[in-house]
């Protein structure tokens, strides 16, 4: 073969031009497998591309029998061909037909060509084809042939990935980029939702791949790394950036990716090559990835989301790209794919069109995943690489009762969810038509059922659900949506529409539970190992006097001549609350001195939530007017579980004897000390764990707004008394092993208990 200097720049010259032709799709082919096998003086140049069912089909050759186009197959992994698709690597052989992969495929008439050069047709790691070249002559092509090949095949990437081959794809039959795929993740909101992909992130789509000038693109590609570089300088200097931790440790790879040279010098021989700056760093980011996408290790599998960013961040500034989101051209039938999110991003979107939320990263106790569940909207989480695999406008299935995701779902698959959704919808209007009547069992015990909120949007759902009123109010949330410290004055203002819009039903305010994993962007706080047992809540508020005053008195001031009820997180110690309900009797004496409105009726409560409350009990129970449980860290701190790791999370049932044994002791000091009691934690939601809840003594329980119906309609076919009488006795017997799960399933189902 020639000297190819040169050589890329004229075929991608050429090719840019026959793209631009119009051309039907099988003539655009044949004629660029022809410019192809003219350009690398080749015998042979065939393009396969990979359909859905996993089979590599020949869709145009020059050299090859013309009568095997569309005729010639090998599945993923089969032959030279298949083996490159399913490797994502080139293949470059003297002798292909003494290579063990080898396959004889007869129709083609190959079996006179030795030399063998096939490339990946990649698009952001995906394999979508193979692109081949033939010698008769035994020879080893030269490292820039199959540079010069791997360029050209981004070409025919594009090519498919816009779905010009359609029109010559068999009648039945859809390419590999269109296929239906399912990824499954975990569970971090119930709810079925079917509309479009919205990616958060949209990927850069690189149209202009072919440049005029390589030096002019070279220096654009200069300008745009050394400002790629100053802006990870900048985040590393920053004085909120702790020293140390993982975070700076992203921060520095990032660096080191960004100074190293072997990724310069890729970037400037692929523009050399004939791309454009841009196009040039989604070929190495896509080639990057294909071969990391292999490996095995966690450690070197997250540096490649590390490298996949920072190549993306690079596009970014090549192309301008700001990354706002706006509603304009917003699906209302939307599914937000993210790698991760923060709680303020998701409420950017119009909620009306959400129909579902995917998350790459991120754990069910993440600021975004309380916000999407205070939303309504379903949310599975831990989903990898579902971004890659999805395109903006894709059809998408979010299945979070079950933790799958269906991307581009057949149309049987996409009728049967249909029908789900509906089945859904007639039972949320029975829920709805439950929404007057009274929450009575039958045997005479009447139940609260309280909502959880933390935002304005929730508001509406109080009616909706036919609430009693909201049991946890989290105030954090305005907080942390927020990108400064809310004022005093705006503080005042959200809550007081907080209490206009309960239109006179009860609200229990939370005080702020930030610090630890509840990070907000302009608090600085500390590095800690373990956070959740660390700096935050009424730890911190009370170490930071100020901040908690300031809430406390815009509380008070909102509620004026309606009734307050408060409630203090995180209490270890009685002595902690003592402190708050002195500051609290400052503010109320400071604000009665200046003549503003007060409430006339403040109760004073506290949250149970560690361990080591129990032994205080009666203490507890003197000190406050009102005690709230919250069962998700009161369960991970008794049982000593990460709720975020999927590793031990799972390993212990808040159902089981040991954690319903706490619970009922929580209620029995209640009724010992004539205490009121609400549970408002994850366990409160469901129906078959409601159903214990009331078993063991709860009259008052709190969960998501969409969990009020089915709650209601269980306990209206249930006999509390008898549940209570079956509960007790199992919790009792430390011989019994029987789950207390199964123990309940049974009673449901003998009662006729819908769950």
């Amino acid at each position: 073969m020639r000297d190819l200097s040169g050589g890329p720049r004229v075929l991608l010259r050429r090719l840019r031009e026959l793209m631009a032709e119009p051309l039907e799709p099988q003539d655009r082919l044949d004629r660029i497998v022809r410019q192809i096998a003219g350009n690398m003086v080749a015998e042979v140049c065939s393009v396969y591309v990979l359909r859905a069912d996993g089979v590599l089909e020949l869709y145009a050759t020059e050299g090859l029998n013309r009568e095997a186009v569309h005729l010639a197959q090998l599945k993923m992994g089969q032959g030279l061909v298949g083996t490159i698709a399913a490797s994502a690597q080139p293949l470059n052989l003297s002798d292909a037909q003494s290579h063990p992969a080898f396959r004889y495929l007869p129709e083609t008439g190959e079996e006179i060509y030795h030399s063998f050069l096939g490339v990946p047709i990649l698009r952001t790691g995906r394999s979508l084809g193979v692109l081949v070249v033939q010698n008769k002559a035994s020879r080893t092509y030269r490292e820039e042939e199959v540079e010069a090949l791997e360029t050209t095949a981004m070409v025919l990437a594009e090519m498919i990935a816009t779905g010009e081959l359609k029109k010559i794809t068999k009648p039945g039959l859809e390419l590999d980029l269109t296929r239906s795929v399912t990824v499954d993740g975990d569970t971090y909101n119930d709810g079925i939702g079917l509309g479009y992909v919205v990616l958060h992130e949209p990927r850069i789509v690189v149209t202009n791949l072919l440049n005029e000038d390589a030096e002019k693109e070279i220096r654009r590609l200069a300008e745009a790394m050394g400002s790629l570089r100053i802006s990870i300088d900048d985040m590393l200097s920053r004085r909120d950036v702790s020293m140390e931790g993982e975070h700076r440790e992203v921060l520095e790879t990032y660096r080191m990716f960004a100074h190293d040279q072997g990724w310069v010098r890729k970037l400037e021989e692929a523009i050399r090559n004939g791309l454009t700056a841009e196009a040039a760093v989604e070929k190495v980011q896509s080639d990057t990835k294909a071969r990391m996408m292999r490996l095995t290790d966690p450690y070197l599998r997250e540096r490649m989301h590390d490298f996949e960013d920072l190549a993306n961040r690079l596009l970014r500034q090549l192309t301008g790209y700001t990354g706002r989101t706006t509603a304009e051209g917003f699906p209302n039938d939307a599914v937000i794919l993210a790698r991760a999110m923060g709680a303020a991003e998701l409420l950017d979107y119009p909620r009306a069109n959400v129909r579902g939320l995917v998350l790459e990263e991120g754990a069910v106790t993440s600021h975004v995943v309380i916000v999407a569940r205070a939303m309504g909207i379903p949310v599975i989480g831990q989903a990898a690489g579902v971004v890659a695999l999805a395109e903006n406008g894709d059809a998408v299935i979010i299945d979070a009762d079950e933790g799958h995701v269906h991307l581009r779902p057949m149309a049987d698959h996409r009728r049967s969810y249909e029908e789900k959704v509906r089945f859904r919808a007639r039972r949320q209007e029975q829920f709805r038509a439950l929404r007057a009547i009274e929450p009575v069992t039958k045997d005479g015990q009447r139940i609260s059922l309280m909502m959880n909120a933390g935002l304005l949007v929730d508001l509406p759902q109080l009616s909706e659900s036919g609430a009693e009123g909201i049991g946890l109010f989290r105030t954090e949330l305005q907080f942390m949506i927020a990108s400064t410290m809310p004022k005093a004055d705006e503080q005042e203002q959200f809550y007081r529409n907080v209490i206009k819009q309960a239109a006179g039903r009860a609200v229990t305010f939370r005080t702020l539970d930030i610090g630890g994993d509840k990070v907000v962007p302009y608090f600085r706080g500390h590095e800690e190992e373990n956070p959740a047992l660390g700096w935050r809540a009424i730890r911190l508020s009370l170490d930071r006097p100020g901040l908690l005053r300031t809430q406390l008195r815009a509380l008070l001031k909102a509620s004026a001549d309606t009734e307050l009820k408060l409630m203090v997180p995180m209490v270890t110690e009685v002595s902690e609350l003592r402190v708050v309900r002195e500051l609290l009797q400052k503010e109320v004496q400071h604000l009665s001195r200046f003549g503003h409105g007060l409430p006339r009726k403040l109760q004073f409560g506290a949250m149970l939530e560690v361990p080591a409350l129990l032994w205080q009990l009666d203490e507890l129970m003197e000190a406050v007017d009102f005690v709230s449980v919250g069962s998700n860290d009161l369960f991970q701190f008794s049982m000593a579980v990460d709720r975020g790791n999927a590793r031990v999370s799972d390993r212990f049932d808040p159902l089981g004897k040991p954690f319903l044994r706490i619970l009922r002791d929580i209620v029995r000091g209640a009724d010992r000390n004539r205490t009121p009691v609400t549970l408002c934690g994850e366990l409160a939601g469901k129906p078959l764990s409601a159903m214990a809840l009331l078993g063991i003594g709860f009259r008052s329980i709190s969960m998501s707004p969409a969990s009020i119906g089915p709650v209601k309609a269980m306990l209206l076919g249930l006999d509390v008394g008898a549940l209570a009488k079956v509960m007790d006795d199992v919790l009792d017997d430390n011989s019994a092993t029987v789950p207390m799960r199964e123990v309940l399933a049974r009673f449901a189902e003998s009662h006729n208990i819908p769950l």
